[in-house]
């Protein structure tokens, strides 16, 4: 029989299984506050979801050539993604074998081998050791060298242009992982023959646990109309006017839209409608872009979507935000794709890359930069909203005694509704259906081979 006792080697002291399935109910919709800072709760993480789970490694574009690599993270543990002389993709952890120095320093570029900067080792493009100092009168010849390459994530698979690795060797398929997401995934990656690529990488870091905002970018539209109200009073203020209009007009914002959410923990939200904010036609996200952006997006991206996408995403799907579990997020027509790296407990790196249409022109493409700096990056003017929630809430839980709450996630539940062309479960745009799920899926591996 399983213990109850769940924790590997690392895990402080271990948490019974009792205790971890006391802290989400799913049904009712609430949560224990504890688990944005517990720390032995934060060591499970590591172990159970970011050890198993299908994460984000990098895009296609961004290693073309033999040699290509980039730097990312599993979790906390870094890894190397490089492109193969045949053309597949290996991610090695960056970790010399020898005293365990960090191998690659740089966070991208081209290179056939790669030395430690410690004591020499040097390894291929491909992980293995083949060079090491001091070999013939140091080692008297004896180092077996064939046991001493890079370690290997065991399974990198693609999507749509987008790499993932899973540290499982046992992991479902990636398209069974994503299961279907893949319908909203598209929307943002599949919109052109084309593709898509990465033109722009900014990071920054926050004081907050990875999951605050992993969660709201899988099911939270609601804060919008507070939390950025300044910036949508003065988006939305006719070019004649002297005065914005007023704050009430904002709270009640109620448009039309769905939510998404997946058992497997995936989430999103969206409007529907051109005429509505963030439609084909309309503002949203795209509110804040540059207008040679805006008006190639509204010339060119429907025609060029429809035959791919179908005309309900392509013509109605419109300001979008999506989680793939854990902890790959997006938003569209901002285009910005996200990675919230855990660094323990209370702080998070984020990792905020700019994604455009491949074949789009240069200027528009350079549009897309500007508009997403300008509204969600370290400065932006939306982003300092959002890092200063995530700031306080965190600082909201931390205590001896508001650790010990639980927290409400009830919005739209018991609300579900079919739709004709939507996958998944779905909701009113304004719901926590996907937030639920995400942490649902969250208990559930902390749980997974366990009595």
């Amino acid at each position: 029989m399983a213990s109850e006792t769940i924790g590997g080697e690392g895990a402080r002291g271990g948490l019974g299984a009792a205790e971890l399935r006391t802290l989400v109910d799913v049904e009712e919709g609430t949560m224990a506050a504890r688990i944005y800072s517990d720390p032995q709760i934060y060591e499970l993480e590591m172990e159970r979801i970011f050890g198993r789970a299908w994460l984000f490694l990098a895009h296609e574009s961004q290693i073309p050539n033999y040699g290509d690599f980039v730097v990312a993270y599993m979790g906390e543990d870094p890894v190397m993604v490089i492109r193969q002389r045949d053309g597949s993709v290996l991610a090695l952890l960056n970790q010399c074998r020898h005293h365990g120095n960090l191998l690659c320093r740089a966070d991208a570029g081209n290179a056939r081998s790669f030395r430690c900067s410690y004591h020499g080792w040097c390894y291929d493009a491909a992980g293995r050791l083949v060079q090491v100092p001091h070999e013939k009168d140091g080692y008297l010849e004896e180092l077996e060298k064939e046991k001493w390459g890079l370690v290997r994530v065991p399974r990198v698979e693609r999507y749509k242009g987008l790499l993932f690795g899973s540290w499982d060797v046992n992991a479902p398929s990636l398209t069974d992982y994503l299961g279907d997401a893949t319908y909203y995934l598209d929307a943002f990656f599949d919109r052109t023959e084309a593709g898509t690529e990465v033109v722009a990488l900014q990071r920054w870091t926050v004081h907050a646990n990875w999951k605050w905002q992993a969660e709201q970018h899988a099911s939270d539209m609601y804060h919008a109309s507070n939390s950025h109200v300044s910036a949508m009073m003065a988006s939305f203020m006719p070019e004649d006017a002297t005065t914005p209009p007023p704050y009430e007009r904002f709270l009640d914002f109620a448009p039309d839209g769905y939510q998404y959410a997946s058992p497997l923990g995936h989430g999103a939200g969206f409007f529907v409608g051109g005429g509505t904010p963030g439609g084909a036609g309309g503002g949203g996200g795209g509110m804040m872009q540059p207008e040679v952006t805006r008006e190639y997006v509204q010339r060119t991206s429907p025609d060029k979507a429809r035959t791919r996408l179908g005309e309900f995403r392509a013509d109605q799907v419109g300001l979008m935000h999506m989680t793939v579990f854990p902890n790959l997020s997006f938003v569209r027509p901002v285009n910005y794709m996200r990675l919230w790296h855990p660094r323990g407990p209370n702080e998070t790196e984020v990792w905020n890359f700019v994604v455009v249409d491949r074949d789009a022109p240069q200027d528009v493409k350079d549009g897309w930069v500007r508009g997403a700096t300008r509204t969600f990056s370290s400065a932006g003017i939306l982003e300092q909203d959002d890092v200063d929630n995530m700031a306080m809430c965190q600082r909201g839980v931390r205590g001896f005694m508001s650790r010990k709450t639980r927290l409400n996630v009830q919005m739209g539940r018991g609300h579900r509704k079919p739709h004709p062309e939507l996958p998944g479960v779905v909701s009113n745009v304004f719901s926590e259906e996907a937030a639920r799920r995400f942490y649902g899926r969250w208990q559930e591996m902390l749980l997974e081979g366990q009595a």
